[in-house]
């Protein structure tokens, strides 16, 4: 998917124009409308790359890859088996895989909450993982003074939602020269994502993306606008996580609560839509994870579900004009 100025262009405009930015889903030119200011706004300005590697992985290349793990290290043990587990899956359906797990929750509801490792032995922790398993390794950072020992640990940082429009946060996780994924802020609109992607690209980085996780619609509740998907894959990558989306931000006495049941329906959506990867927080017993299991997707229905997906995938891309 590209921005295109009409239906048969296949370049990037510089600029939006009028009130109406075209954006290319599978082949067809959409028109999406935007508040009157965003259309003074560069739409892409070249500081993010369209394709980048992650060792393995290949971001923005058309083949789907998955972001998945724990929300939290709940032990090094628990880490392993997870990765193990979650390797052979996506290795028997060749879907290239990033594993995700937290060395710290900086931002649960209560102070009371689980938080994981710490800084120190959470990258250690990471580094070990990368190391026996070959997998990239994903995980956030909610300092700015955490991003180079972060990186020691990880080939991805990721900036929460929550801290999106954070500019020395997102600047020092660019000047790491890790990937960075940036979760879109549940307040923030989609076009104005690319003032992150700017603040990253002008350390020099340019391998940003981004990562739609819903948007608060009242009180304890998300909902996902779709239209965020295309509009945000005009300027970076884009990937769908499709368990934070199904949460009930603080909305279970003290934690968060969720609705996995949900996670399956919004994964098809978004895919069917376009996207570039998925991003799945994945637990072997939900019931008695540390953080966020309300919204976590059972190990057992991974497979299953990234069958589904795949065959979505594919038959979008089958269905699009040359």
């Amino acid at each position: 998917m590209t921005a295109v100025t009409n239906a048969r262009s296949r370049s990037p405009p510089p600029f939006l124009t009028g009130e109406r930015i075209f954006l290319e889903v599978h082949g067809e030119a959409v028109a999406v409308a935007l508040p009157l200011h965003t259309t003074r706004y560069p739409l892409y300005a070249g500081n993010v790359s369209r394709e980048f590697e992650i060792g393995p992985v290949r971001v923005g290349g058309g083949q789907l890859f998955l972001i998945a793990g724990p929300c939290v290290i709940e032990s090094e043990a628990h880490v392993r088996t997870m990765a193990d587990a979650i390797q052979r899956i996506t290795s028997d359906l060749g879907v290239p895989c990033i594993f995700k797990a937290s060395y710290d929750k900086a931002n649960r509801t209560s102070v009371s909450s689980f938080r994981g490792p710490g800084l120190v032995e959470g990258t250690a922790i990471l580094r070990r993982l990368a190391e026996s398993t070959g997998l990239p390794i994903l995980t956030d950072v909610h300092e700015p003074g955490h991003c180079e020992i972060a990186a020691e640990g990880a080939d991805v940082l990721q900036i929460p939602a929550f801290l999106c429009r954070q500019t020395d946060l997102l600047v020092a996780a660019g000047r790491t020269g890790r990937a960075i994924n940036v979760k879109k802020g549940q307040f923030v609109a989609p076009w104005d994502m690319r003032h992150a992607v700017e603040k990253v690209g002008s350390t020099g980085n340019t391998r940003t993306f981004l990562t739609e996780r819903g948007a608060s619609f009242g009180y304890n509740n998300l909902v996902v606008d779709m239209r965020s998907l295309a509009i945000m894959r005009a300027f970076a990558p884009v990937v769908f996580d499709g368990t934070h989306s199904v949460q009930i931000p603080s909305g279970a006495n003290g934690v968060s609560g969720g609705q996995p049941e949900f996670i399956p329906l919004l994964a098809r959506a978004a895919v069917a839509a376009g996207v570039d990867g998925l991003f799945l927080e994945v637990h072997d017993n939900p019931a008695e994870a540390k953080s966020d299991g309300a919204n976590a997707l059972d190990l057992k229905n991974l497979k299953p579900l990234l069958d589904t997906l795949l065959a979505i995938h594919n038959a979008a891309n089958i269905a699009a004009p040359v």
